[in-house]
């Protein structure tokens, strides 16, 4: 009986707003005379999306439960079929995300990923900006490929060791100016930094990549290896100047002449010993799916081509990034560790423990923007949007990144980058541009928000250690938040032709 007093004190009355408010909400959209030019079905997608936005915003039910509604109401309303919209939860990018879900827990499972941490704080040395460095490094590293809360889980124990050797210098006399506070920041910030750098690396850039699909089925293939070549030199970039801006500018890190922390990693990488057998098995599968990722498809640079292993076994039109992730993912299930007791590098009730309602989200994501795109709502909001063609182009793109920004803030990225995707797509065709950049740079900026603990996992994660005043941590978040704006705007409009191949200020017949 207590545990249901605690359930439903902890229902907040934001929430409850949110479930009451709900069906009201549904109902005026639904039943509000028509805009003109809008079809009825178009209507009815309008008014199951705003439910879906209100709940997701309010958290009134869980989120994956609240993605679940395309498939219930859709058919229902006569939106579209029940068939249609169940297969938007069977995308091939959802297979691409447990492929990589997969192997993030195996990793996680023999310690690899602790492993690969300790090694590359060990290598960037144990001086306090130094140190700061390798946790950024190693965060972002390790958050490409598993999720930035389990990064953050894993890093903040060893983080918070580092800063007891913080506080025993302070006490000896030292200046440690916010030594402490930097530190813990720091793991936050490369953590979401870091999901940017790889498709699988946060949820956004999979919603982004499937809603695209949905609402241009003849635009270019988003691949891997294409995601990779715009956003890791972002990570590259930002990943230093966020360091430079914690040790130099938001605290004063002081140097000091002792290593600070040099005894605790080589006491962790001690504790793990040499390496053992399931790791190296996972090592090697993890740089096969890197691999099977990176060469799925032909490279050419200038004349020279070097053709992909799908276009060599004649499968190139067959095969997807997701083939490849599920692929190595039954290798896991299939490696024995130790046959006779039956032990493999992953098991099911390991697997259990993936995050399944983020791939619930994506389906509903998915769900909703075939609503947008098969009822004409998507082209309804293009045209209503035509009015902004006056404002110049770079200024659409900064209220663009700080809106997604700001709104990160207070609710979740993933369900901001799902609601937002079909209407960015629709801003771009009203502006006359390539939806790709525009779409792009507000999936990105999804995972910018560094202002608040409730803005992301890792943000919630560090501060609740206790060691980050939230002051503090909306201070120097403000100016990241829009050091990464600018940042963005800048490295998408460079990088997005080349890599994809397409003119930004180009309206390209597969939009229209």
């Amino acid at each position: 009986m207590e545990q249901g007093k605690d359930i439903a004190r902890s229902y907040s009355r934001w929430q409850f707003f949110g479930l009451i408010a709900g069906l009201p909400v549904f109902l005026l959209v639904l039943f509000a005379p028509r805009p003109e030019g809008m079809s009825p079905e178009a209507q009815k997608a309008a008014a199951v999306c705003a439910l879906m936005v209100l709940w997701w915003v309010t958290e009134a039910v869980p989120i994956p439960v609240t993605a679940l509604l395309p498939l219930a109401l859709f058919p229902l309303l006569g939106v579209l079929p029940a068939g249609k919209v169940a297969a938007s939860y069977g995308d091939r990018n959802i297979y691409l995300f447990l492929g990589g879900f997969f192997m993030a827990v195996t990793m996680e499972k023999w310690n690899l990923h602790r492993r690969i941490a300790l090694s590359i704080i060990s290598l960037l040395g144990t001086e306090p900006r130094k140190l700061i460095l390798g946790f950024m490094v190693a965060t972002a590293f390790l958050s490409m490929w598993i999720s930035n809360t389990a990064t953050t889980m894993m890093m903040l124990p060893i983080g918070l060791a580092v800063i007891y050797q913080f506080d025993r210098f302070q006490k000896e006399g030292e200046k440690e100016s916010g030594s402490a506070q930097a530190l813990m920041l720091s793991i936050a910030y490369a953590a979401s930094i870091g999901g940017i750098g790889t498709l699988i690396g946060t949820p956004p850039n999979i919603i982004f990549v499937a809603s695209f699909r949905k609402l241009f089925p003849e635009g270019p293939e988003i691949t891997f290896v294409r995601w990779f070549f715009l956003c890791f030199p972002l990570v590259l970039l930002f990943l230093p100047i966020i360091w430079f801006y914690l040790t130099r500018l938001a605290f004063r890190i002081p140097k000091i002449g002792a290593p600070v922390g040099e005894d605790i990693i080589a006491s962790e990488m001690k504790k793990l010993g040499p390496m053992s057998r399931a790791e190296k098995w996972t090592l090697g599968y993890f740089v096969l799916l890197a691999l099977g990722w990176i060469f799925r498809r032909p490279i050419t640079i200038e004349s020279f081509t070097l053709p992909g292993w799908s276009s060599l076994l004649g499968v190139e039109r067959m095969v997807h990034d997701s083939t490849v992730a599920i692929f190595v993912a039954l290798l896991l299930f299939v490696t024995p560790v130790q046959l006779s007791k039956g032990i493999f590098l992953l098991d099911w009730r390991t697997a259990v423990r993936i995050p399944w309602g983020i791939l619930i989200l994506f389906g509903g994501g998915i769900a909703l923007a075939d609503g947008f795109s098969q009822t004409g709502l998507a082209h309804w909001i293009a045209d209503s949007l035509t009015g902004i063609r006056t404002f110049p182009f770079v200024a659409v793109l900064f209220i663009v990144a700080l809106l997604m920004v700001f709104l990160t803030e207070v609710t979740s990225n993933t369900a901001i980058a799902t609601i937002f995707m079909p209407i960015l797509a629709a801003l771009a065709v009203a502006l006359g541009v390539n939806p790709i950049g525009i779409m792009i740079i507000g999936t990105i900026a999804s995972s910018l928000a560094f202002m608040l603990p409730v803005a992301t996992p890792p943000n919630a994660i560090v501060f609740g250690s206790g060691r980050v005043r939230l002051p503090v941590m909306a201070r120097v978040g403000l100016g990241l938040n829009f050091i990464g704006t600018v940042l963005v705007i800048l490295v998408v409009l460079l990088l997005a032709g080349p890599v994809f191949g397409i003119r930004f200020h180009e309206l390209p017949a597969w939009a229209q």
